[in-house]
């Protein structure tokens, strides 16, 4: 994951060695730009270093968010059920030793909210979804539980820019929108099930709060929008006029807008920040970046 901090492009990894590394891409980036400079900096197998680097963890993992309302604040949960918090310090970070405790299973993901400073999302094998404000004790911090959020381990979670909403996607193939307003009852306001494998990336769309993407291990990635409802009158006149295709139709969910593959094993999409309506997805067998709608 990466992130401005401020002039540098900071980039937060995790290895198998259990550790997190934080990278200072400034200078990768800026000899992007620069033809000569990126001939000198691949022919001196130029690399850099770590800028810090945290070994607390008791487990490898693959949660890990920068905050977008706290520059440099990032948050890391492992395979080991924990959760760590970092701060900025001077010219480096500190990393609570102390664990956020609540779940009983590896932490999948992890999502800080986009409006409220201290407070971040995050799911689980165990099938919860849980919500934290970090100004807690690390063991009294999980304010929010929703236990059985899926069916599976729940792999993925995003948080809506515009709306009170949360995403997720789920080992059993489901996609659930959940209203935060209502959490705590435990009942999505929406879920879907046309992916036939676990979600493997969920996004909603940064300027419209109602479109989202998901891709899954069925090498499919998918683009849905909450806004559109069912036509019955179209469906009752039949909207193609060939009755095989009709019927087909008919067992689409409406708010699916558009089904993109050709793709092997897609692991992320990702919404382009700066292009309305671009798609950038990763796979096995690469990258892809396309446009499906203008917003």
């Amino acid at each position: 994951r990466v992130s401005k901090v401020g002039d540098k492009t900071m980039a937060a990894t995790w290895s198998e060695n259990r550790k997190v590394y934080l990278w200072d891409l400034s200078h990768p980036l800026h000899v992007l730009e620069h033809p000569s400079a990126m001939s000198n900096y691949v022919r001196n197998h130029e690399a850099p270093k770590p800028a810090f680097q945290f070994a607390g963890h008791l487990a490898e993992g693959y949660a890990v968010d920068w905050s977008p309302t706290k520059p440099g604040v990032l948050a890391t949960g492992d395979c080991n059920k924990n959760i760590h918090l970092w701060k900025p310090h001077e010219s480096t970070w500190h990393v609570d030793q102390r664990a956020f405790t609540g779940h009983t299973a590896s932490v999948e993901d992890i999502q800080w909210s986009p409006s409220e400073a201290t407070v971040l999302a995050s799911c689980s094998v165990d099938r919860s979804i849980r919500i934290w404000d970090v100004r807690a004790a690390p063991n009294k911090a999980c304010m929010l539980t929703t236990a059985d959020a899926h069916e599976a381990d729940v792999n993925v979670i995003s948080w809506n820019r515009l709306e009170p909403f949360l995403l997720s996607g789920g080992d059993d193939g489901s996609v659930k929108v959940w209203d935060l307003r209502t959490f705590q009852s435990g009942k999505p306001v929406a879920t879907f099930k046309h992916h036939l494998a676990p979600i493997t990336s969920v996004e909603w769309h940064p300027t419209d709060g109602t479109v989202f993407l998901a891709s899954g291990s069925d090498d499919q990635l998918t683009l849905w929008d909450l806004a559109v409802e069912r036509d019955g009158d179209a469906e009752a006149t039949g909207a193609s006029g060939d009755a095989e295709e009709d019927a087909a139709l008919r067992g689409l969910p409406p708010q699916l807008l558009f089904i993109h593959q050709g793709q092997k094993e897609i692991k992320e999409g990702h919404w382009h920040p700066q292009m309305p309506g671009v798609i950038v997805s990763t796979a096995q067998n690469g990258f892809n970046v396309f446009r499906t709608i203008s917003v």
